[in-house]
C-alpha cells in the first residue's frame, strides 16, 4: 500500500459529489478506520459504484441536521466524513465486509437527485486549518489534550503505552484530535461539532473541555458497540458494524 498521504489524497477529478451512507449514532473522523458490514441492496449498489470509481463513501449521521430534498429520506447532519475503501471482501449471501479509512471532513451543500437507489450530495471539503500564531502554544495544547485523555482512559498497560507513544510521537495535533474524538463515546451532537470544526486549535480546546467536563462515560455506547456485539470489549478498531 502507498503511504498514508497517497491513500487519503482525493482524486484529481473530484467534483465534490459523494455517495452518502447514513447510519444512526455513528460519526466517522479523518484518520479513523471504520469496518462496515454491507448487505442492503441499495448500499450494495452504492458499494459497487464506489469500487468502480473513486472508492469514496461519505459517512453521514441520521440526526436531523439537514432537511432532505427527498421526502421519504430521513434527515441527516450537514457535516460528513469522506471515507476511502481500503479493503473489501465479499462474503456469503451478497454481503460485504468493508474497511473504510476516514480521509476528509466535509459539509453538505446540496443533496442531489441522482436517480440512484442510494443518496448523493454535493459537498464542500473542510481541510484542517492551523492558525499561523500557534507555535509553542500548540505544543502546550497537545500536551494538555493528551493529559486530559490519559485521565479518562482505562489504566491498563496497553492503554498507557499507547498514550505514551502518542505523547512521544510526531503525530500532529489535528490527527490526534480526530482519533480521540472518534474513539471516545461522546454524545453524537458533540462529535458532530468536533467533526465540523476545521480549525485544529479550536477543535483541540473544545476536546479538552469535553474531556475535563466529566461527560465521558466509558460504560456508554462507543463505536465498538454499534455492531451490537458487547461480549468482548475491544479498543480499536471496533468490530464490524451492522446497518
Amino acid at each position: 500500500m502507498d503511504d498514508l498521504e497517497d491513500v487519503t489524497r482525493l482524486p484529481d477529478d473530484f467534483d465534490g459529489r459523494v455517495r452518502l451512507f447514513p447510519l444512526p449514532n455513528l460519526v466517522l473522523f479523518p484518520h479513523a478506520m471504520q469496518p462496515l458490514h454491507i448487505f442492503e441492496p441499495r448500499y450494495c449498489e452504492m458499494l459497487d459504484d464506489a469500487l468502480s470509481g473513486d472508492h469514496l463513501i461519505a459517512m453521514s449521521t441520521l440526526t436531523g441536521g439537514l432537511t432532505s430534498t427527498v421526502v421519504c429520506d430521513p434527515p441527516i447532519a450537514t457535516t460528513v466524513c469522506l471515507g476511502k475503501i481500503i479493503s473489501h471482501a465479499e462474503v456469503e449471501d451478497e454481503r460485504h465486509n468493508v474497511l473504510l479509512l476516514g480521509t476528509r471532513r466535509a459539509r453538505i451543500t446540496t443533496e442531489l437527485d441522482a436517480g440512484r437507489a442510494f443518496r448523493m450530495a454535493a459537498v464542500e471539503v473542510l481541510n484542517d486549518v492551523y492558525p499561523p500564531s500557534g507555535g509553542e502554544e500548540r505544543t502546550q495544547l497537545k500536551r494538555e489534550l493528551l493529559q486530559a485523555f490519559g485521565e479518562v482512559i482505562p489504566a491498563s498497560v496497553n492503554a498507557q503505552q499507547n498514550l505514551h507513544d502518542l505523547m512521544a510521537g510526531q503525530m500532529s495535533l489535528g490527527p490526534i484530535t480526530d482519533i480521540i474524538s472518534y474513539t471516545l463515546p461522546f454524545e453524537v451532537e458533540a462529535k458532530l461539532r468536533l467533526l465540523g470544526e476545521p480549525d485544529v486549535d479550536t477543535r483541540a480546546v473544545e476536546l479538552v473541555r469535553l474531556l475535563r467536563s466529566g461527560s465521558v462515560q466509558l460504560h456508554s455506547v462507543s463505536p465498538a458497540e454499534i455492531s451490537g456485539d458487547t461480549s468482548d470489549q475491544q479498543d480499536f478498531p471496533p468490530p464490524f458494524s451492522l446497518n
